[in-house]
C-alpha cells in the first residue's frame, strides 16, 4: 500500500499515512487532530545496478580522436 506524507498547517508537524491510491487525496487529520492538512510532493528514489562495457585496451584499435589514423 502506498505512503503518503503530509504537513500540519496548524502545528507544522510531518507525518505519513499508508492509504489505497484511490484514497491519496482524500483530507487528512495530523496525528494532533487538526484538520489543516497538506499532502507533501513525496521523491522516490530508485537504486539498482548498472552494467557498462568496459573501455576498449589500449592499442586495441579504433581509439583516438579520429579512429586511430591521424593521432601516431
Amino acid at each position: 500500500m502506498p505512503r503518503y506524507e503530509y504537513r500540519c498547517r496548524t502545528c507544522g508537524d510531518t507525518f505519513e499515512l499508508n492509504r489505497p491510491m484511490a484514497q491519496s487525496a482524500d483530507p487528512a487529520s495530523c496525528p494532533a487532530g487538526h484538520g489543516d492538512t497538506v499532502k507533501l510532493l513525496s521523491t522516490v528514489a530508485v537504486g539498482g545496478v548498472s552494467r557498462v562495457a568496459p573501455a576498449p585496451a589500449p592499442g586495441a584499435g579504433g581509439g583516438g580522436c579520429c579512429g586511430g589514423g591521424c593521432c601516431g
